[in-house]
């Protein structure tokens, strides 16, 4: 674990930059996230945050299939929104921990 600045908030990090406490985490901190893996966040990727927090915040393992199935947005659509890890990076830039099925 290290500590690491963004967006002005002094913040923990595992590793490999995922927040370690999801309750450092916000908005702001989320856009600079997604900017460092160039990804422009619109109101669509932050529904999907927000229900992958929520999911986190409620004890339930992740997948892109259950990402998929949430009503959300379809697998497809998560691709389309994170491409190259749309599980990794989506719950990186949500402040949650990394999923155990992501590689």
């Amino acid at each position: 674990m290290s500590e690491k600045t963004i967006a002005g908030v002094q913040v923990n990090v595992s590793e490999e930059g995922y927040l370690e406490d999801m309750n450092q985490w916000n908005e702001d901190i989320a856009k600079e996230i997604a900017t460092e893996i160039g990804i422009e966040l619109t109101d669509k990727h932050f529904e999907v945050l927000n229900y992958l927090r929520t999911k986190t915040e409620a004890g339930e393992s992740l997948s892109i299939r259950s990402v998929g199935k949430s009503g959300v947005t379809d697998v497809k659509g998560l691709y389309k929104l994170f491409p190259k890890g749309p599980l990794k990076f989506s719950s990186k830039i949500a402040g949650i921990p990394k999923p155990t099925s992501c590689i």
